[in-house]
């Protein structure tokens, strides 16, 4: 029988147990961080390490569930990418984009000065990402050549990837200080519950084993607080780099919700739902932005 449909409880203890002390390790670990650092604290870069941990908290909950379920419809799988896409979007224009003119304008820029500004600002950020992206595909000249990463390798670096930029955007705002840095990571790490979930379900549909493949999921999220440190150290070192930060990770975002997230959720025929599960994550992102922000 193929090892992803057989239950958890027949995975080889010696090979399963190093796999969940793992992933426990990261659950309590970011529980911790988010338990101990309180959410007006004067320091930006530890409100970043706090609403990192908090996303790389829900991206591991979410993978969790593969332990036990075998599989997840892929209408409801493609719901929930759309969903999570709706959020990113929302995301990138009310926490990222619309602080950023606002900042690039307070620091004396024109009207046209900040569009202008934002605009080159979130082309770096969206040239960066397409970069790391083409430099991860496969060339068909090295098919045969072992030094060339399978499929699944592909995909899990470009979730990490993708997981860049929603630290860094939450390491900007928390870096600059900005009222809706809570919004903010609350709303990512509100994507991430699912999004840690389809991939570690991906991993596993792939035939990995149910344990790594839960812990690559949750693995993947640990990108988030370590992007987010180092982007509100960058903020903190020069109040200048808050506008082309928050302009950086809007652009990056954006190409990962175009380049790699919609994409993904309109893969299997369910356009419909992908596109409801957008319009929805979108108005919940919106409306935490709004209330929290």
């Amino acid at each position: 029988m193929n090892r992803v449909l057989q239950p958890f409880a027949y995975t080889r203890a010696s090979t399963a147990w190093p796999f969940v002390v793992a992933v426990l390790s990261i659950v309590m670990v970011s529980l911790w961080l988010v338990g101990t650092i309180p959410v007006d604290d004067a320091s930006g870069i530890r409100r970043a390490l706090r609403g990192g941990a908090l996303c790389a908290l829900a991206t591991a909950l979410g993978a969790m569930p593969v332990w036990v379920v075998k599989r997840l419809p892929q209408r409801l799988a493609d719901g929930l990418l759309g969903f999570g896409a709706g959020v990113m979007l929302a995301a990138t224009a009310f926490s990222l984009v619309l602080p950023g003119l606002d900042a690039a304008t307070r620091a004396g820029y024109s009207a046209w000065g900040a569009a202008g500004l934002i605009s080159a600002g979130v082309m770096l950020g969206a040239l960066a990402l397409l970069a790391l992206d083409r430099s991860t595909v496969e060339d068909p000249r090295d098919a045969n050549r072992h030094l060339v990463p399978s499929r699944v390798m592909l995909f899990v670096l470009a979730i990490v990837l993708h997981n860049v930029p929603e630290g860094m955007a939450v390491g900007v705002a928390a870096g600059g200080g900005l009222s809706g840095a809570e919004g903010l990571a609350m709303g990512i790490s509100l994507q991430d519950v699912p999004e840690g979930l389809v991939v570690a379900l991906i991993l596993a549909g792939a035939g990995m084993a149910r344990s790594k493949a839960v812990f690559i999921g949750a693995l993947s999220g640990v990108a988030e607080p370590v992007a987010a440190v180092l982007s509100a150290w960058a903020v903190a070192f020069s109040a200048m780099l808050l506008p082309w930060g928050l302009a950086f990770a809007a652009g990056a975002m954006l190409i990962a919700v175009g380049h790699s997230v919609i994409p993904e959720s309109n893969r299997h025929g369910h356009g419909a739902t992908a596109s409801l599960g957008l319009a929805i994550g979108f108005c919940l992102m919106m409306a935490l932005d709004t209330a929290l922000g």
